[in-house]
């Protein structure tokens, strides 16, 4: 049970990504369904479409995964792993599959690449901390 902590939240994104460009005709795009309208009190008309909650959704994510970078055990390096891949899969359908090459999936690949360089990051910084307490010079 303890491997589902393992699996990267961008990859759900990336399935979904997929699903929802890639279903239905060219001509007809999901990513432009309006979900939700609301009038702000400046009188400004809000509209939430599909593209932008993924854009919202990979935020939110990006924000999860980067405490669960902070995790010092075996899940976290599959984790790591595994988040790297699921960039390489982002990058590749980015550049080969044209329905896929557009803004939201660009934002979305980005933020799987700060989720790979934060991962990295923040696992190297905690890994050099740890050794610096556990054997000071």
């Amino acid at each position: 049970m303890r491997w589902i902590l393992s699996i990267p939240l961008f990859l759900y994104l990336l399935i979904a990504a997929n699903f929802l460009m890639m279903a239905g005709p060219v001509e007809e795009s999901m990513m432009n369904i309006i979900v939700t309208e609301f009038m702000l009190p400046s009188t400004r008309h809000i509209i939430i479409t599909i593209s932008d909650l993924l854009i919202i959704a990979s935020l939110l994510f990006l924000y999860i995964e980067t405490f669960k970078a902070t995790r010092t055990n075996t899940a976290s390096i599959i984790d790591h792993v595994l988040s790297l891949v699921v960039f390489l899969v982002f990058f590749v359908e980015f550049l080969i599959v044209p329905r896929l090459g557009n803004t939201t999936f660009l934002i979305m690949m980005v933020g799987a690449l700060m989720d790979v360089v934060m991962g990295f990051t923040v696992t190297i910084s905690t890994a050099r901390r740890d050794l610096t307490t556990a054997h000071p010079l």
